[in-house]
């Protein structure tokens, strides 16, 4: 990252556990350091300073926070496959400022670590077997996936017969088709709806059972 910095106030230093360290400037901006990384720039806690120089910033924005926001980015990916947006969220938790974040989430994109489609592809597979399309596709939206990443991922993956999920869950719950009232199969629409399968497809399977 090409960064030049003018010199600033620090407002405040709070402490973040695990020797971390948040840096509050007065013009709004913030970031984490380690005691020792405060050290090497001439901090010191207590704050006996009320002024951090150009050069100073400039140092940090440029050599320590991109590797260390890249490392912890590595590190949660290591972890679990995430999407750009879950990925984006735990570095601000992480209370890396938004530049730094954009430059870690090239770095790793750069290399093929965080792609989308694939986490689609990959979500849909896994799930297909016992979740709904419908389901599927507006857990991804609440990931952060787009919906037209969404789409091209649906659109390439082969689903399992609705009806036949909808027997399955039925049966699993120990449905009875043959006794069941009025009421009991209003709930069993009502619980299918929520899981996402379409009332046409969950109708045909209770007609098909009582005839």
């Amino acid at each position: 990252m090409t960064v030049r910095m003018e010199d600033e106030r620090v407002t405040e230093i709070r402490k973040l556990g695990k020797g971390r360290y948040l840096l509050l400037l007065e013009n709004g901006l913030q970031f984490p350091l380690y005691r020792q990384e405060l050290s090497e720039c001439g901090i010191s806690i207590p704050l006996c300073m009320d002024m951090i120089s150009g050069e100073k910033l400039t140092y940090i924005f440029t050599e320590i926070l991109p590797k260390r926001a890249r490392l912890r980015a590595m590190h949660l990916l290591e972890k679990m496959d995430r999407t750009e947006f879950q990925l984006r969220e735990k570095l601000r938790q992480s209370y890396y400022p938004d530049d730094i974040i954009d430059d870690a989430i090239s770095y790793v994109k750069n290399y093929h670590y965080i792609d989308d489609l694939r986490y689609a592809r990959s979500y849909l597979e896994l799930h297909s077997a016992v979740k709904s399309r419908r389901m599927m596709e507006q857990e991804l939206y609440t990931k952060g996936v787009a919906k037209e990443v969404v789409a091209q991922a649906v659109s390439e993956t082969e689903f399992p017969d609705e009806e036949q999920q909808i027997r399955a869950i039925l049966e699993k719950k120990h449905y009875d088709f043959s006794c069941e009232e009025k009421k009991a199969q209003q709930r069993a629409c009502s619980f299918l709806m929520r899981k996402g399968y379409s009332m046409s497809a969950i109708l045909r399977v209770l007609h098909a059972a009582e005839e």
